[in-house]
């Protein structure tokens, strides 16, 4: 994948996380508060923890720290996987934001 291809999914999936988090917080009671710094989204939840997501363009990965601990993607047969166990970015960022939460909640790409 060239740089540029990396861009530009890499962005994608920041929208993506940005929006999903705007549609959570109108349609359920989650309250999450999500700021962006060029390449890096803090999403932070009522009890004052956080999810990072940001980009390691030189690595042309993804990198999400949670509770749970710190996951790198890569972009892989069409979509960001963990280069551990291959587990998508928004199974992952599902799964994280619900611990962080105390309900369920369910990521989607775009």
């Amino acid at each position: 994948m060239t740089d540029l291809e990396y861009l530009d999914r890499a962005e994608a999936l920041l929208r993506a996380v940005e929006s999903q988090c705007d549609h959570l917080n109108d349609t359920t009671d989650v309250d999450i508060d999500n700021q962006r710094v060029g390449g890096m989204i803090t999403l932070v939840f009522p009890d004052a923890s956080q999810i990072v997501v940001n980009l390691q363009k030189p690595l042309q990965e993804v990198w999400l720290a949670a509770r749970s601990g710190g996951y790198h993607f890569r972009f892989n047969d069409g979509a960001w996987r963990d280069t551990k166990s291959s587990e998508e970015f928004f199974a992952c960022l599902s799964h994280s934001a619900s611990e962080h939460a105390g309900m369920p909640l369910e990521f989607r790409a775009g």
